[in-house]
């Protein structure tokens, strides 16, 4: 596709999945309109940027449908003094998107590759609020704690405690929990010291992040 039909593309994109996915916030509807997935997305998928499917980008791993994506970043809810956390640094396009919201964005990823990958793209797309670095993040990154958001990026069979300890008081958590075929999207908001609320958001399916060695869920 050349470049009229990727920006029909996107505005399809917007109004037949996202806003049909009961996605309403105008700042991410806006944001969305905006920033060209296609500069993220691998070149050989290039022309299904906006296509409402999970695009691989090596190593087993994906790059969420747009309209997931999107009912993530509203739910997170970010501010603009908000210091976020995404766990899988992928393509480097979630990690995009929240840094037009948030005031900074630590993106990790265990692929050096990908990650190496996400900063090109992030800086060649102009973002500079992001620190893009390697390693495992699966149990948790507290190098750079608290945050008011994490976003985890690849699904987790429970979550690790040590995620919701690295919330600031009233942080949000984004996440994909459970096993194939039954994955619930959540959010989870912490509400006092040891308190937490849970919300389960959708059902979806995606692949797992890797090298988790997380205990058991932690209960609410």
């Amino acid at each position: 596709m050349n470049s009229p039909d990727l920006a029909a593309a996107r505005f399809n994109m917007l109004l037949n999945q996202v806003r049909a996915w009961e996605v309403s916030d105008e700042r991410v509807l806006d944001l969305l309109s905006q920033m060209r997935r296609e500069d993220f997305v691998p070149p050989a998928y290039r022309n299904l940027a906006y296509a409402d499917l999970m695009l691989p980008i090596g190593h087993g791993q994906v790059m969420l449908a747009p309209k997931i994506e999107a009912r993530f970043l509203q739910a997170l809810n970010l501010q603009p003094a908000d210091v976020v956390l995404e766990v899988g640094a992928g393509s480097g396009y979630m990690a995009a998107l929240m840094a037009r919201l948030a005031a900074f964005v630590t993106t990790v990823d265990v692929f050096p590759d990908l990650a190496e990958s996400a900063a090109l793209r992030l800086a060649q797309a102009g973002v500079r609020n992001v620190r893009v670095e390697t390693g495992n993040a699966a149990d948790g990154w507290p190098d750079h704690a608290p945050y008011d958001a994490v976003m985890i990026s690849g699904a987790l069979p429970q979550l690790p405690q040590a995620f919701l300890n690295c919330l600031k008081p009233g942080g949000r958590l984004a996440a994909i929990v459970g096993r194939r075929p039954a994955m619930q999207a959540v959010l989870v908001t912490r509400t006092g010291e040891a308190d937490w609320h849970r919300q389960a958001l959708f059902e979806t399916d995606a692949p797992p992040l890797l090298h988790v060695h997380a205990p058991a869920e932690f209960e609410f």
